[in-house]
């Protein structure tokens, strides 16, 4: 149970993969660990209903599965975990204090792995929209819309695999894009376009969202001939990119200009004893195995600071 009261060696930020791994090398290296998760422990992964390409797993395994599994194994090791939200960082001399909504804890290292939420594009109806037909999780709420007609924005690995599970519940998925080629892998790509049931339309950007109780159409812009046009939509699944979970740092930390921070190849942020993993710092890749890396070289450099 997580103690206010007492100092930890680590404090880890965020429980998707980076947080997960981070916290098996720290616990195991015997360092007085807490986890600190502001909802479902596994982060973005958890919408994945099938991760492929996580060594190990020749049939695959499913993204909560393999999240699971992190934690109980980080558990067996003395992991602490809680579940609240972070709401500020501070250095108090040697200590690292992280806010939260259940108090204040300290550590000597900060480990933070928050992760990243999905970019919202801004358009109107957006926000009007969201939880009455536009959604950013395809595996939360395909279900929803079975045996209707629905759109994906976006052209990454995400959208493609958002589109490719709509095809469970959906009639028709139409993907818009802003580009005529996709920047998703090969292999996503060739599974998209063998599948009857995925559209493409290239060249095109939304502009509106329309609806009355609920979306029935958006309202798109060819971005060559500038021509607008409606498409009739039960469901529209956002899907344009990642923005990461930094706003609660104040300005403590070195940002890019995506607001990711800025991490040395050992993790290390801007300020001593406060390292960075996984999809929050600059120059992630996305990847769950790239995550768990950066997760253990977070805490064996943690562990180097700690002790030295």
């Amino acid at each position: 149970m997580a103690d206010s009261r007492k100092e930890y060696d680590v404090i880890i930020i965020g429980g998707g993969p980076a947080g997960l791994s981070a916290g098996i090398y720290a616990a195991r290296a015997r360092l007085a660990t807490l986890l600190i998760e502001r909802g479902a422990i596994g982060g973005q992964i958890i919408n994945a209903e099938w991760v492929e390409n996580y060594p190990g797993f020749a049939e695959g395994v499913g993204g909560i599965a393999l999240t699971e599994a992190m934690h109980q194994q980080a558990a067996k090791f003395g992991l602490e975990t809680l579940v609240t939200e972070v709401t500020g960082v501070k250095v108090k001399g040697k200590q690292k204090v992280v806010s939260t909504a259940r108090g204040d804890f300290t550590a000597r290292a900060v480990i933070v792995a928050g992760g990243s939420e999905r970019q919202k594009l801004g358009i109107p109806g957006e926000a009007e929209y969201t939880g009455k037909g536009v959604s950013f999780c395809a595996t939360c709420d395909g279900a929803f819309f079975r045996d209707k007609p629905v759109a994906v924005v976006g052209g990454g690995n995400a959208a493609i695999t958002e589109a490719l599970e709509l095809t469970k519940f959906a009639s028709k998925i139409t993907v818009i894009h802003r580009r005529h080629e996709l920047r998703a892998t090969k292999i996503l790509q060739e599974k998209a376009f063998a599948e009857p049931r995925i559209e493409f339309l290239w060249d095109t950007v939304p502009e509106e969202i329309i609806g009355e109780t609920f979306v029935s159409k958006m309202r798109v812009r060819n971005v060559k001939t500038n021509k607008k046009s409606d498409l009739e939509v039960a469901g529209i699944f956002m899907s344009v990119g990642f923005r990461p979970n930094t706003a609660f740092l104040g300005g403590l930390l070195e940002l890019d200009e995506t607001g990711a921070v800025v991490t040395s190849d050992r993790m290390e942020t801007s300020v001593p004893g406060i390292l960075a993993a996984g999809d929050i710092r600059s120059g992630s890749i996305r990847q769950v195995i790239a995550a768990a890396g950066d997760g253990a070289v977070a805490a064996i450099s943690a562990e180097k600071y700690i002790s030295g």
